[in-house]
């Protein structure tokens, strides 16, 4: 699985590539596998205040609808707008031309670095 080191994660399968007090928002290839062909996407207005852990936006896939929770507190500045259009872009490209919005971050979120999700997302070893 693709967990790029360069990003912070959230438990509930958001990535934040944190560049100052600004961040690039997504769903990560896990999200994106288990959601299957994403065919709709709402993301949250430019100007809207997100509170950590709340739900800012939907993700629709021929499988089911899963909502997306704001990975840190802040304001969003831009949205993007291609994955909108073609929401498709986050299983061809979750990382990259698939990113969700653009956000001004207030205080330090509460993230996973790649270590930390990828043994989230693969699960606890067993003794057989």
């Amino acid at each position: 699985m693709n967990v790029p080191d360069h990003l912070g994660y959230t438990a509930e399968h958001e990535w934040l590539e944190i560049d100052g007090d600004l961040a690039r928002v997504g769903i990560t290839a896990y999200a994106t596998d288990a959601l299957g062909d994403i065919v709709f996407v709402e993301l949250p207005e430019a100007g809207a205040m997100l509170a950590a852990g709340a739900p800012c936006g939907e993700v629709e896939s021929t499988k089911s609808v899963s909502d997306l929770y704001a990975p840190a507190d802040g304001e969003v500045l831009e949205r993007n707008e291609a994955v909108l259009a073609d929401p498709g872009l986050l299983n061809a490209d979750p990382f990259g031309s698939g990113w969700l919005f653009r956000m001004r971050v207030v205080g330090s979120p509460d993230l996973l670095d790649a270590a930390g999700y990828a043994a989230l997302t693969t699960g606890p070893a067993t003794d057989g």
